[in-house]
């Protein structure tokens, strides 16, 4: 069986920056974080639909600059400089290894599948200490794409060698989930908080759990 896991939300915290954020920032932290997120991935849809590639980490910048704005430049250059850094070496979740042990005990092959490039994501695994649960990563960098592009998922299973009921998609993210369960695999939404509503587009995750240890016991 092939478990291919995303990364940025489900296995690496990007909140890890906030901590940095909120020396900087203060109060105005937790907000900054999530609308510099969600313009993050806002920055790869559009990209992916416009078929203007630039890789993730450009995503991420561009995405960082917009929010600065957004709330009035509170971050000088050194200190934005600072956290697109900080990005390189976010935090696991503390479910995450304990999870991956024991999916590679049951025997299953894991892998990484992010749209961050395969250079940046090796070294966020390394960082985070759990690079060596994964017999690979599979990065849409490949293809000068983002999730949810259907050809990513047909990608992931060409490099994977898995046909579709054999490979788990598992992530936090439902447009992600949705896309696919689109192209035909199995996918495990990682619902990390009650806040987290799933998009309701009549497409479901093909079992939900509350934490990565939950894994084991329904894929």
């Amino acid at each position: 069986m092939i478990v291919a896991f995303d990364v940025y939300g489900t296995l690496i915290n990007t909140e890890g920056v906030l901590v940095q954020l909120t020396a900087m920032i203060g109060d105005d932290a937790p907000a900054f974080s999530r609308l510099w997120r969600d313009k993050q991935l806002e920055y790869s849809f559009r990209r992916g639909l416009m078929q203007h590639y630039e890789n993730f980490a450009v995503c991420t910048r561009d995405a960082l600059t917009y929010t600065n704005t957004f709330f009035n430049a509170p971050l000088s250059q050194s200190q934005q400089q600072t956290l697109l850094e900080a990005y390189r070496t976010l935090p696991a979740f503390i479910d995450v290894g304990p999870a991956l042990a024991q999916l590679s005990a049951q025997g299953a092959s894991l892998f990484a599948f992010s749209n961050g490039t395969a250079e940046a994501v090796e070294g966020l695994l390394t960082h985070a200490g759990i690079r060596a649960h994964f017999d690979g990563i599979v990065s849409v960098d490949a293809l000068k794409s983002f999730k949810p592009n259907p050809a990513v998922y047909a990608h992931l299973l060409r490099a994977t060698g898995a046909i579709h009921d054999q490979a788990w998609l598992v992530s936090s993210n439902s447009f992600d989930i949705i896309g696919a369960v689109s192209a035909g695999l199995r996918a495990a939404w990682v619902q990390r908080s009650d806040d987290a509503i799933f998009d309701p587009w009549g497409v479901e995750p093909t079992v939900t759990v509350k934490t990565l240890q939950a894994l084991a016991e329904v894929i």
